[in-house]
């Protein structure tokens, strides 16, 4: 549901921001990310904790405007550089909530889990005061004013004299056009990029839920799957109605393994940022995600825990390696008029793989290791192929105005 939600709104927030501006809108979204977050924590019955997450994440799918405002300011020579490097902030989100976690749920609960989590955003709201709007998108509005004016405060803190003239583009009335991206020169590219995305997603989320399955079942070489599970009972249960669970508490060291394989997704950021600069966009994505479909076949390999976690490791780093390409291209082969929209679409269908993964990394992998790892595996073929196969390589391309 908390998926659903950043479906639904990723469209809804990537055209507006096509339309009404980047920063507007990522202001918004942080503020409505921050507020139902934190409602969470008084959930008083399950209804309303789903309900409240999925208002969450209609929040968090408009943080993508981020992105986009940091793709608009810099340079052609340095988004392959500069661009991947975000991927050490959402690791060090990641270690954050793990480690919380280790601590505050054996301790004072899930609820307190969530009111420390919601700290950092309503903090961060504060930072906004220093974040410019596009000066992109204000040209293509023919605000060319506020965009001198952020030109000017960039040109005055690097010490640097502005080049002298004036800006002059023509105003696009119409932008932010669901059609646009299905437009004869987009529309290879599009259901490609979309494929691309749908399949990440599915296997991100797939290898994050894998990890905590195999922790939690302690499926390595030579250990037995609990034959009688734990039966859990809620209020209102009555006699019937019970259900088997593996929900058990994790361990210190099933946080720490969280720890380690979390780890492993900065593990290729180097290689990564040298692929995208030196390979290129469309190649250096279909070697991370060929590799991505070989390190899920390896996961049924009989080994030992210390080998489980290896694999969880490098299978952390190379889908967070094919997110880092994946956001960079779609940012950077959409036009100014469209660019929101596009990531915002590409997102939703990102939702979806997101969505399927849980069915396939718990409820499949329940039946059939195999089954689903081959699955995973099979989605990533087909992601590596249309990656290799995208019409436009972005790598040196200047971002492009109008399409």
């Amino acid at each position: 549901m908390v998926f659903f939600g950043y479906m639904v709104f990723s469209i809804v927030f990537g055209l507006l921001a096509d339309r009404y501006g980047r920063w507007k809108i990522l202001l918004i979204s942080f503020l409505w990310g921050a507020y139902f977050s934190l409602l969470t924590s008084f959930s008083p019955s399950y209804i309303w904790f789903v309900f409240l997450r999925t208002m969450v994440g209609c929040g968090v799918s408009g943080h993508a405007q981020g992105l986009i405002i940091k793709t608009e300011f810099l340079p052609t020579k340095y988004r392959g550089y500069m661009l991947p490097l975000s991927q050490v902030f959402w690791l060090a989100g990641s270690l954050l909530i793990i480690g919380l976690a280790s601590v505050v749920i054996p301790t004072i609960g899930w609820r307190w889990l969530i009111r420390i989590a919601s700290i950092p955003g309503i903090i961060l709201i504060m930072a906004f005061k220093f974040i410019p709007e596009s000066a992109r998108f204000n040209v293509s509005t023919g605000n060319t004013q506020a965009a001198m004016t952020t030109l000017e405060s960039i040109a005055k803190m690097n010490s640097s004299a502005m080049p002298e003239g004036k800006l002059v583009e023509p105003i696009l009335e119409k932008r932010g056009r669901f059609a646009d991206l299905l437009d004869a020169k987009y529309l290879r590219t599009t259901l490609q990029i979309w494929v691309i995305w749908l399949g990440i997603s599915f296997a991100y989320y797939g290898v994050i839920l894998a990890s905590a399955e195999l922790l939690e079942r302690d499926l390595v070489c030579g250990s037995q799957p609990e034959l009688e599970s734990e039966v859990v009972v809620t209020l209102g249960d009555t006699e019937g109605s019970q259900s088997p669970c593996h929900c058990h508490m994790f361990a210190p060291s099933d946080y720490r393994t969280m720890i380690i394989s979390t780890i492993g997704e900065i593990a290729l950021n180097p290689l990564n940022i040298l692929g995208i600069n030196f390979l290129g966009r469309r190649l250096s994505l279909s070697i991370t995600m060929g590799c991505t479909a070989l390190f899920f076949l390896l996961l049924n390999i009989c080994t030992s825990s210390a080998g489980l976690v290896g694999f969880l490791f490098m299978l952390r780093a190379l889908v967070a390696a094919n997110f880092n390409t994946i956001y960079i291209y779609t940012a950077e082969v959409y036009p100014t008029t469209m660019r929101a929209l596009g990531m915002g679409i590409s997102g939703s269908l990102c939702r979806i793989g997101a969505m399927v993964a849980p069915f396939i990394s718990q409820v499949l992998m329940s039946a059939s290791i195999l089954g689903a790892l081959c699955l995973f595996s099979s989605v990533c073929v087909v992601c590596a192929i249309s990656a290799f196969t995208l019409p436009i390589e972005t790598k040196g391309r200047a971002l492009q105005q109008i399409k």
